[in-house]
């Protein structure tokens, strides 16, 4: 995406929005935080039209007719099994007068009744009856009056994921070279089994749900956000996980790695050395000295992998548009309004390892989110506050560009660059733009 950098003032005008006007090669329109409108369209074409937006994981739905209800943006949705396991996605919303039928955030049911009116549906989304049929005339077809569905769900290696799309690219082929950056976070699982825990920190913040997105392939605010969890951790000794965020990190071997459809990646892995590494420089948690003591004396010349496995992956991955695995979590965007979001962090466990490797993930991850997401929040709170000023009109994300050297395009055909790099931003809001100017959702 080249434009001019000659910037005019841009006033989003009445009727059809303009969005090439408010996406410039090195910035972007104070509107599409703000404007009421462009978060309607959003929710229609970003979480709808052409993309494949995640739902759950298989894990959360973990025997036939299992129910998690879930939204596609605004959408309240359903993702269902049914009877023989096979996964479904149908709307929460009755066929009859549009109340939401599952009332629930997940459990087991072959079928759903309406609250408000009774009229009953399989968890596939058939309408089974409705109270006092007679009341309906003979051209009633209870065929016709089913769930709507969303047109196709499909799972990437327990990742669940719908579109509205009918002709949309598969899941594997949409997530391009991202699979592969999914397939390293699975695979340090022995066998690959991951449990997506019920439980989950669930956060609200009051600001636009794209300041998150921007956030999470943005490796330039750690050294400052969060100063005083990198602060807390100095004092107990050497510098641990993420102080190099803050050690001239253009010059360290960190890079950012764009992955096509808004996807991206930031790899820590560079910083660490030998297995054990990882383990070695995470920051202090209650029973670590124990836990260690217990892994080495059991586990011999295996205690070093079993330890790293209590620790994070090392790499922050963006699913555009709604899903983050960062560290041994899952985190999932859900947009409430133009400047409200809820983030929904949810811990994971894994199968293959001594019971006492999974209670030391769940330790280590009492200490991100809940120590340093409410920095993020923080800022996410406070750029919305700013972006209340209608002259200041753009939001840069200029960092590396027209930097020589930052960006180097792998055999694959991968770009990549520093971490601080805002390359992320800027790949990702081309992707934006071009669902957005779309005259319809597909």
């Amino acid at each position: 995406m080249t434009v001019s950098r000659d910037l005019p003032a841009v006033a989003p005008a009445p009727g059809r929005t303009d969005y090439a006007a408010l996406v410039r090669e090195d910035r972007v329109h104070r509107s599409l935080y703000t404007e009421q409108r462009i978060f309607d369209e959003e929710m229609i074409k970003v979480f709808g039209g052409r993309s494949w937006v995640y739902l759950a994981h298989e894990s959360q739905l973990p025997e036939p007719n299992s129910f998690r209800s879930v939204r596609m943006g605004l959408r309240p949705v359903i993702v269902t099994r049914d009877r023989k396991g096979e996964l479904h996605a149908v709307f929460n919303r009755c066929s009859h007068r549009a109340a939401t039928l599952c009332r629930e955030e997940s459990g087991t049911a072959k079928s759903f009744q309406c609250p408000y009116h009774g009229w009953t549906f399989r968890n596939t989304g058939e309408l089974v009856g409705t109270p006092w049929p007679q009341g309906y005339g003979p051209s009633f077809d209870k065929a016709e009056h089913g769930l709507h569905k969303v047109a196709r769900v499909e799972s990437y290696r327990g990742f669940v994921f719908g579109t509205l799309n009918e002709s949309a690219p598969s899941v594997v082929d949409w997530l391009g070279p991202a699979a592969g950056w999914l397939d390293y976070w699975i695979d340090r699982a022995p066998g690959g089994e991951v449990v997506v825990r019920s439980a989950a920190h669930r956060m609200g913040y009051r600001g636009n749900w794209k300041l998150a997105y921007d956030n999470a392939g943005d490796g330039y605010h750690p050294a400052f956000s969060h100063r005083s969890l990198l602060e807390m951790a100095s004092r107990m000794g050497d510098a641990k996980d993420m102080a190099y965020f803050g050690r001239s990190p253009d010059e360290g071997p960190m890079r950012t790695y764009m992955l096509g459809n808004g996807h991206s990646v930031i790899d820590q892995r560079p910083n660490y050395d030998d297995p054990g590494s990882f383990w070695a420089n995470q920051r202090p948690q209650p029973g670590r000295e124990r836990f260690e003591e217990k892994i080495r004396a059991e586990h011999g010349a295996g205690a070093d992998r079993l330890l790293d496995l209590a620790i994070g992956s090392q790499i922050n991955l963006s699913i555009f548009p709604n899903l983050l695995v960062i560290g041994n979590q899952i985190q999932v965007i859900e947009p409430l309004g133009v400047d409200r979001t809820q983030l929904t962090w949810n811990a994971t466990t894994i199968g293959g390892v001594p019971p006492d490797v999974n209670t030391m993930r769940m330790r280590t991850q009492e200490d991100f989110p809940a120590f340093g997401e409410p920095d993020d929040q923080a800022n996410f709170e406070e750029v919305q506050r700013g972006l209340a000023a209608p002259e200041a009109e753009w939001v840069l994300m200029n960092r590396g560009l027209d930097v020589p050297g930052w960006q180097e395009v792998g055999t694959d055909g991968v770009v990549s660059s520093t971490a601080t790099d805002e390359l992320h931003m800027r790949r990702y809001y081309a992707v934006w733009l071009d669902l957005m100017s779309e005259d319809t959702a597909r």
